[in-house]
């Protein structure tokens, strides 16, 4: 019954409005310290595609952390979310904040797949980041396990030629739960911490055993740059889940 009315039309709107007005709140109130600002801003003055990946628990910093307000031509963000009927109202939240949404998953491997949209949504992510955009991953997600990237950023940039950067931010005061992701709730009136790692290049020819390199190299990379940001906000760091977790 619950479920059933959250997610009904006039609530997900009411709800979608809400987390729209509290990220705003979030990113206009907080403090913001950048580090690794020398490997994003020749990105940032390119015209060129770009793939940022960050973990599922900071997705709620994706908006704020990415300047918008001053790259209003260039690299347009665009998000890839899940079909499932809880993605629906943070789908028109994200778009309120001008961000473009993909819905379904960056998974194009499997046959089960193609019923949750796996390969239109590739497609259309091929396509974003080919016409000059952002497409911001989470390669943790949805379900996890906790910081272990799969391989659909790492596929992306072999059919694109982009460049991967990695993001890690958090803030001070932020309340974290006990989901799967450890999900971070920013809380306004801080001070935020953004780091960014990279740049990683996948050649589009990569044989099996090179693309399983390089998605070794990006999660490790989201995770020092995610643990640098929550140790500059005197945050506890969080490990990813044991190999084999779910």
């Amino acid at each position: 019954m619950m479920k059933k009315f959250f997610r009904s039309r006039p609530i997900q709107l009411i709800l979608a409005v809400l987390l729209t007005g509290y990220i705003k709140l979030v990113k206009h109130t907080t403090r913001w310290q950048v580090q690794g600002l020398e490997i994003v801003a020749p990105i940032w003055s390119d015209d060129k595609g770009v793939i940022a990946v960050l973990w599922h628990s900071r997705v709620l910093l994706l908006a704020p952390v990415w300047p918008q307000d001053k790259l209003p031509e260039k690299q347009p963000p665009s998000i890839l979310i899940s079909l499932s009927p809880d993605g629906a109202f943070i789908t028109k939240a994200v778009q309120m904040l001008g961000v473009v949404v993909i819905r379904g998953s960056g998974s194009n491997k499997s046959k089960r797949s193609k019923n949750k949209g796996n390969l239109p949504a590739f497609r259309k992510m091929i396509d974003h980041v080919n016409n000059n955009g952002c497409m911001a991953i989470t390669p943790d997600g949805p379900r996890g396990p906790r910081m272990r990237a799969s391989m659909g950023a790492i596929q992306l940039a072999a059919k694109t030629g982009a460049p991967i950067i990695c993001l890690g931010c958090s803030t001070t005061k932020a309340k974290f739960f006990q989901s799967w992701d450890r999900f971070c709730l920013p809380l306004p009136f801080s001070r935020g911490v953004i780091v960014w790692e990279g740049t990683i290049f996948v050649n589009k020819n990569a044989n099996a055993a090179e693309l399983e390199d390089k998605r070794q190299q990006m999660e490790d990379m989201i995770t020092s740059a995610t643990r640098r940001a929550d140790i500059a906000c005197r945050h506890d760091p969080i490990e990813p889940a044991a190999k084999g977790e779910s």
